[in-house]
């Protein structure tokens, strides 16, 4: 990691938090084998990293291991959170939560109000840590998941005040908006939002 990699991490714990390069690859798709039954390629990774303009690729590293990874796409004023996984091994630690706190500063950064996704309906866990981040449930998509054939739930959260920072420490819950929101399709086909 350079120089200027390393200024721009977020150090939490002993977890950095920092943008994804091209050499993370090989550890991130090691991650997303073990995590899912269908599993990102590697080229679908690759499609994310830098330069893309919107794509928001974000890794975990521990003491210089990759440990878990984050991608969201960055559409006008949303974003869709498009995968997200923690290694086995460094799972129940928080590690998740620290990506998605980073992933939500990023996208509200990058100009997005709301962020969307979706989570497989027996994922308790994810879910959980989703509505602790203000997530609220906004539909459901039959059938969306492929091995094993589940439906996905899709959650949204209002950036603004769903992200935590020095300045919030209680998650927005239960908010309700009168107004029809469209669900950002940037990657809707690549099912995978849930941390495991």
């Amino acid at each position: 990691m350079g120089g200027s990699a390393r200024a721009a991490a977020v150090r939490t714990m002993t977890v950095i938090i920092r943008e994804a390069g091209a050499t993370d690859l090989p550890d991130v798709l090691g991650i997303e084998r073990v995590s899912f039954n269908d599993p990102w390629t590697v080229g679908m990774f690759a499609a994310h990293l830098p330069p893309r303009v919107g794509a928001q690729f974000l890794v975990a590293e521990k003491s210089r291991a990759i440990v878990g990874f984050a991608l969201s796409q960055t559409v006008m004023d949303e974003s869709e959170l498009l995968n997200i996984a923690v290694d086995p091994s460094a799972r129940k630690v928080g590690i998740g939560a620290e990506l998605l706190d980073a992933m939500m500063v990023r996208c509200t950064k990058a100009g997005a109000a709301t962020m969307w996704l979706e989570v497989r309906a027996s994922n308790a866990s994810a879910r959980g840590l989703y509505e602790s981040r203000g997530f609220v449930s906004a539909g459901l998509r039959k059938r969306y998941y492929q091995s094993p054939r589940e439906d996905a739930i899709v959650l949204r959260a209002e950036l603004g005040l769903a992200v935590r920072n020095e300045s919030v420490t209680e998650p927005v819950r239960g908010l309700v908006t009168d107004r029809d929101e469209r669900i950002l399709s940037t990657a809707s086909h690549l099912p995978r939002q849930e941390i495991k």
